[in-house]
């Protein structure tokens, strides 16, 4: 039902920063929604997730380096990414559930979620 496309991937030097979007293309009412990435011979990984009233937990391995937010008004969701490392190379996708959970729920669960953009691409060199 709920279509969602990613934008601001690209390429980056090691220690540089990129900021990733993503919008509803359909619907903009959304719940619980999360950034998940899958680099290259890797399981998909949440790297982030944020409530609908704004409180959002982060992975260890970017904790202090990306910050999730969003615009509840435009139904947008934003991923910061600093101090990017070759490690953080990946495919992004977001995410957001079909079911409403309250206000204050989270979770970087991937079963969690039912509608997924189609990615893109972050590539962090040396």
């Amino acid at each position: 039902q709920v279509q969602l496309v990613e934008s601001g991937g690209g390429s980056v030097q090691s220690g540089g920063s990129l900021t990733l979007s993503c919008s509803a293309s359909q619907y903009t009412h959304l719940y619980h929604m999360a950034w998940f990435r899958q680099a290259p011979g890797k399981e998909r990984e949440g790297v982030a997730a944020i409530a609908v009233v704004g409180t959002s937990r982060h992975a260890d391995s970017v904790k202090g380096r990306f910050t999730i937010s969003q615009d509840t008004a435009k139904g947008t969701l934003f991923l910061q990414m600093n101090s990017l490392k070759p490690e953080d190379t990946a495919i992004y996708y977001c995410a957001t559930a079909s079911t409403y959970r309250g206000p204050d729920y989270l979770t970087l669960e991937s079963h969690e979620y039912d509608y997924w953009g189609q990615g893109t691409q972050v590539t962090v060199s040396s």
